[in-house]
Parts: C-alpha cells; structure tokens; sequence
C-alpha cells in the first residue's frame, strides 16, 4: 500500500459475483448496473468484469456516463434511462446507447434527432408502475406506445424494450406493480410493438420474486458483492465484497482518562488509552453520522472510531494494543478477512451498504487487482472519464 488511503476494487470478485447471480436467477438476459461510476468502483473496469462474467448489457442512469463508456472502448449494448430536458439524444444515437424513456416529449425528441442523423434510434420505453418516479403514466400509455410505434414504422426508432422498476416495499406492493407492468405489455404488443427485451427486477426481486424476472434483470449492488437484504448478507448469498477501503495509521498518541477526542467532545476517554489517527474523512465519504458506532480493523483485532468523523481524519480507539504509525487500518471490505463489512457501516450510520460504498469521494486512489485488473485501463491517458489516481495490479 504506498498511498495512506485508497479503495482496493477486486475485479475477479465483480466477474465471480455476476456469475453467481446468474446461475441463481437464469434469465437469458442480465444487465449490468453501472451508474454512479460504478458505485463508486469505477465504471469502465467494472463493466469489463461484468461483461466477462456472462452480463450482456450495461445499464447507467444518464447519457454522460454512457459516453465514458463507449469513450473507454466499451463497445456492449448500453442503456441511460434518466434525462433532462437538454439531453444530448444525438450523441447518444451516435454512440448506438439504447436510451430509456419516459414521455412523449422525449420520444419526439428522440425521433426529430434521429432524422437529423439519418439513423433510426433504438429506445426502451420506461412504464410507471408503482414507484412514482419517472416513467409514463398508465393513462398516457396508449398514446406514448402508439406513438412509438408510429415513430418505428416510418423508420425513425426501433422500440427494445420496456420496463419498469419496483419499490420493494412488501410482497404485495412488488405483485401489485408485477400486475401493471403486465398490462403495460399487453398495451404494447395493441400498440403493435414487438420488444425483445422486458425488465422490471433489480438484484433484489430477482433473487426473491420469480415473477419479477422477464427475460432481463438489472443487477446492481450485488454485482459488487453487496446484500440487498436487511435479513441476509452477502456471505449467504455467495457473494464477495468488491471493494476494501482502507488506510494507514498516520499519529498515535496515549491519553489520559476524561480527555476528549475530535470536535464538540462527543466521546471522551473513560480510562487511560491509545488513539490512533485514520487520515479518511467525509470528504472521502466516511459518514460523520458514524462516530462512536463504526468499528475499523487494525492488525487483526478490530476497534471503535471515537469522537466526531472530520473532514480528513477520524480517531480510533486501541485500547493498550501496539498500533503504530504505517499500519494499515480497513474501514470496511469482505467479511471472510475479518474485517467490517459496508452493511456494518450502513448499520452505524443509519444508511445501507449502497451508500457506503458508492460515497467513496474521489481523491481516494482506486487499486484494482485480480487476474482482471492487467486489462483494464482505468487512469490511462486518454481515457476520459478515468481518475488519474487509478491503477491496476494483477
């Protein structure tokens, strides 16, 4: 380890999880969510691991981070299903990105950029369904389907897919938006459409709820070897954590008891100690809301992270252990080595695992390593999109 913070990305361990989930949900279709730079993984060499585990699509939320994508040479069919109202839609036609949408406006603009280009455009029409977020509305889907269709017979775009998203809420709300989506098909199909693609499930419904598959679901966080459950965790699942944060002790000092530690003395010593300064803060994404509760791992033993998380740094407590300045301290990463886990660190800070990880600000180095990590080409120059402090090690 040379820098004193980084995020360790196995990149076998991405590829290994996709091939997991897979073999469990057997649908003919699996995308990869690689949105928010891949959850904070880095975007271009997930999607290679992911690709290289059987995935044969990508998914991300906006056509800028499509771009990157295809920018890195990543040439796998590739949705961006979320828009403002000055997207970029002949970009993204020009870069053959499938753009999910959500209205009538965007499929007309989508069209009048098609016939700009003189190529049709390939789209995905997203349906309300229960979650009330973007999609169209059932009482507009006979006119947004239709006009689809019209579009797709004079040549302007050729229709994919349709698809959907689930609140996970209960069983009952996830079968009541299964229902509604099935109406959106059929609604489809009486518009004339004939989608190859249908997809409803993220990692979550598609590992539970069978009805929820299609012939495509949209695996996000537990291709980073993260649980979507609250009542099973990655290990049950056969899935490996991806990412390992970690740092380097930078100060260690011994303290007597009733001294306090960081801003406003939130913690103050009960007996005589040692703290040990972690040079990782909210700025690198280490929530401030965890003090006092998140635990890091030291040479095997773990400890507690005392008094309030700083912008930089935070404090651990050691105790009477020998801790000294170089050693490496793990924030979180895969519970089989012993260390915490970014569900522990969602539980003290009162959030989940996907907000740990994809938190992970950027002047924190990404390292990737496995047998993947030689091919990908994170940080090279030229790449746009890539974070000059990335690397890779086989």
């Amino acid at each position: 380890m040379t820098d004193f913070r980084e995020a360790v990305i196995d990149l076998d361990a991405v590829q290994a999880n996709v091939v997991r989930l897979r073999s469990l949900i057997g649908t003919r279709h699996t995308m990869a969510v690689v949105k928010a730079n891949g959850y904070g993984h880095g975007a271009a060499p997930v999607a290679r691991a992911a690709l290289a585990g059987g995935a044969d699509w990508l998914g991300v939320a906006d056509i800028s981070e499509a771009l990157v994508l295809r920018a890195a040479g990543i040439n796998a069919p590739l949705l961006a299903w979320l828009h403002g109202p000055d997207a970029d839609f002949a970009a993204a036609i020009a870069a053959d990105i499938d753009l999910g949408l959500s209205s009538a406006l965007q499929l007309r603009q989508v069209a009048e950029a098609a016939t700009v280009l003189g190529r049709p455009a390939f789209v995905q029409i997203k349906l309300e369904t229960g979650l009330n977020r973007n999609g169209v509305d059932e009482a507009d889907w006979a006119e947004v389907l239709g006009l689809a269709a019209a579009f797709e017979r004079v040549g302007r775009l050729r229709v994919r897919g349709v698809f959907s998203h689930l609140a996970n809420t209960s069983a009952e709300d996830d079968l009541t938006a299964i229902a509604s989506f099935d109406r959106g098909l059929a609604a489809a199909a009486a518009a004339g459409l004939t989608v190859d693609l249908a997809h409803l499930a993220s990692t979550a419904a598609a590992l539970r709820l069978p009805a929820a598959r299609y012939n495509m679901v949209r695996l996000g966080i537990g291709i980073y070897g993260q649980s979507p459950f609250d009542d099973q965790d990655a290990a049950a699942l056969g899935l490996t954590a991806a990412m390992t944060l970690r740092g380097r002790v930078a100060a260690v000092r011994q303290v007597n008891a009733g001294a306090g530690v960081s801003y406003d003395y939130l913690w103050r010593a009960t007996a005589d100690t040692t703290l040990a300064l972690v040079p990782l803060g909210y700025a690198d994404g280490v929530p401030r809301q965890a003090m006092n509760t998140a635990r890091v791992a030291i040479n095997g033993s773990q400890y507690p992270v005392v008094g309030r998380v700083a912008m930089d740094q935070f404090v651990v407590d050691v105790d009477s252990d020998s801790v000294t300045v170089g050693d490496v301290v793990v924030l979180f990463g895969d519970a089989a080595a012993g260390v915490p886990t970014a569900a522990e660190w969602g539980a003290a800070a009162g959030t989940i695992n996907y907000d740990i990880v994809t938190r992970v600000g950027a002047r924190v180095p990404r390292r990737y390593v496995g047998t993947l990590a030689e091919n990908t080409d994170a940080g090279a120059p030229g790449v746009p999109g890539a974070d000059p402090t990335e690397t890779a090690e086989a």
